[in-house]
């Protein structure tokens, strides 16, 4: 089984920022220009600018995730319409942030609903953190791909702060305990295994 790895991805596998707070980030339109409408350009460049303007360090393996509480889809076990990351302590916790103008999300949802059906009676949460400013965006990507899994809504950008988010998607892997296990960048179907395997790891862990 792979142990927790810190993923690197080339250039295609994810929609990228800026590497350091601070920089030009208005460059990063670039990478979105090509294929989206002029009011989700502006959307995406005003989310990174917003990013650009935090020093925050990305989370690493074995650090505690960033606590949030944040608007969310109805939990069909409790009916909350908000989710607590604390409240998932002792579950495996898939975070990955996400939005509507992400080229490769539109990838990731069949796979995390695949995810999802396979081991969340195992103890997998999965929980997709939307970064869209207008969350009509965000509904409307739901619409053609519904998730089989919570999402919450951050439309002020403050959990991609917080997690020093640079592209999207980005996926965090949580343990029972808070800690990080996994930090992966992108999306690409031919490393999907390592992901998942990763998971599995994880999950054994809380079954033993």
């Amino acid at each position: 089984m792979s142990k927790h790895v810190k993923s690197r991805k080339p250039p295609e596998a994810a929609q990228l920022l800026p590497p350091q707070p601070g920089r030009l980030c208005l460059t990063w339109g670039r990478e979105i220009g090509k294929c989206f409408s002029h009011r989700w350009i502006l959307c995406a460049l005003g989310f990174a600018t917003s990013l650009c303007a935090t020093s925050a360090s990305a989370v690493t393996v074995g650090d505690i995730a960033p606590n949030f509480q944040l608007p969310a889809s109805r939990d069909p076990q409790s009916g909350a319409s908000s989710v607590h990351l604390t409240d998932l302590r002792g579950k495996v916790v898939y975070l990955d942030f996400w939005a509507s103008w992400c080229g490769p999300c539109k990838q990731s949802f069949p796979w995390m609903n695949e995810l999802q059906s396979r081991y969340g009676k195992q103890g997998l949460t999965i929980l997709a953190v939307d970064v869209d400013v207008h969350s009509e965006d965000a509904r409307a990507f739901l619409a053609e791909l519904p998730p089989r899994f919570r999402v919450a809504f951050d439309t002020q950008g403050v959990t991609p702060k917080q997690y020093a988010i640079r592209g999207m998607p980005t996926s965090v892997l949580i343990g029972p305990d808070g800690k990080v296990l996994l930090v992966h960048n992108g999306f690409r179907t031919d490393e999907a295994a390592a992901v998942e395997a990763s998971i599995q790891q994880a999950l054994s862990r809380v079954s033993n």
